[in-house]
């Protein structure tokens, strides 16, 4: 510190700030998010911390200063504890054998009902887009179009659209389509909360699948920041830690399931939170992430205020192989489709 300039010792305190923000949000995804509930929203600006520790790091070995291994040893351990968000790998050409599976998560937003987007034939476009490219299962999240047009997506024979039948109105509508045999269906009640879990087995080959679809607690975090600006910054903050509570308790309901069932497993959906979250680790637990396994870039599911987060995954359990990864650009809801192709290991 005596060797810097009294600038560099201002850059150096704000570099301090921020590595002790990507500390703390190392050991975020660890802790149950009830014993850190205010800390667990760190998860959301790890993407943002990272980049600026990196900017840190560069101007440092710029400046020729041994201030880099501040940020440049927490930017290791954030790669070797938690991932990256940015891949380089590329995806396999996967031909079509027995035993592959290609699935598909898609949070239309209710089908562009309210018409959020300024656009017409959006419903048919996403019929258009699923039907092109034709996965073996989709699942929907606010599905609320998926109950009307039952002549749509037909080459899908079996389907589990839920609350069809005046159950639970007040939910948001999931929909799993699939050209396997579903033998069973079902869904997991989140508590004082208008989103849900349901999942289905389904009969591929000689195995039974459990593909869960998951619409985990919203945050509506983008009207929420127009709140600042009016003194409304406390609130935000409280509702983003009540929210973070809400999908803690319902990532145990849906990891209690998983727990219960020794069918293999496929969960995909819209997690509303990042992979930093403790709300991940849950859900995940040793599960495979298909982006992490064969994505690309920034793996981007969802735009917040331009920045490319990843909310939406696929994972699948150690009965799976992934073989490829895919984020489309289709601008057709809030969130971007995802689209992963797994290997089912052979039946014993």
């Amino acid at each position: 510190m005596k060797n810097l300039s009294f600038f560099d010792k201002i850059i150096f305190f704000l570099n301090t700030l921020v590595a002790l923000v990507l500390a703390v949000s190392l050991l975020v995804p660890f802790v149950p998010t009830k014993l850190i509930s205010s800390l667990s929203v760190l998860s959301l600006v790890v993407p943002f911390t990272v980049i600026v520790n990196l900017i840190f790091v560069f101007y440092w070995l710029w400046k020729r200063k041994r201030n880099f291994f501040l940020s440049g040893s927490l930017l290791v351990l954030w790669y070797l504890l938690l991932g990256p968000f940015y891949q380089f790998s590329l995806s396999e050409n996967v031909d079509e054998k027995e035993g592959v599976l290609s699935i598909m998560s898609f949070n239309t937003r209710g089908f562009n009902a309210f018409r959020q987007l300024d656009e017409d034939g959006v419903e048919s476009k996403i019929y258009g887009f699923v039907s092109e490219q034709d996965p073996d299962i989709i699942c929907f999240q606010e599905a609320y179009y998926a109950m009307k047009r039952n002549e749509a997506l037909s080459q899908y024979k079996y389907k589990f659209v839920d609350f069809t039948f005046g159950r639970h109105r007040e939910k948001v509508i999931q929909a799993i389509y699939s050209k396997y045999p579903i033998l069973k269906i079902d869904s997991i009640p989140f508590p004082q909360s208008s989103n849900n879990a349901i999942y289905a087995d389904i009969l591929i080959n000689k195995d039974t699948v459990r593909v869960y679809n998951l619409h985990l607690q919203s945050f509506r975090i983008v009207p929420g920041l127009n709140t600042i600006q009016h003194g409304g910054g406390t609130k935000l903050f409280q509702r983003t830690r009540n929210v973070m509570l809400k999908q803690y308790e319902q990532a145990n309901l849906i990891r209690e399931n998983m727990e219960a069932t020794s069918n293999k497993k496929v969960v995909v959906g819209d997690f509303n939170n990042t992979q930093y979250s403790n709300v991940y680790n849950i859900i995940k637990g040793n599960m495979s992430d298909s982006f992490l396994e064969k994505g690309k870039g920034f793996g981007r599911s969802y735009d917040l205020l331009k920045f490319p987060l990843r909310i939406d995954y696929i994972l699948a359990d150690e009965n799976f192989e992934v073989l490829s990864h895919q984020n489309f650009n289709e601008r057709l809801s809030d969130h971007y489709p995802v689209m992963a192709t797994l290997r089912l290991n052979s039946h014993q």
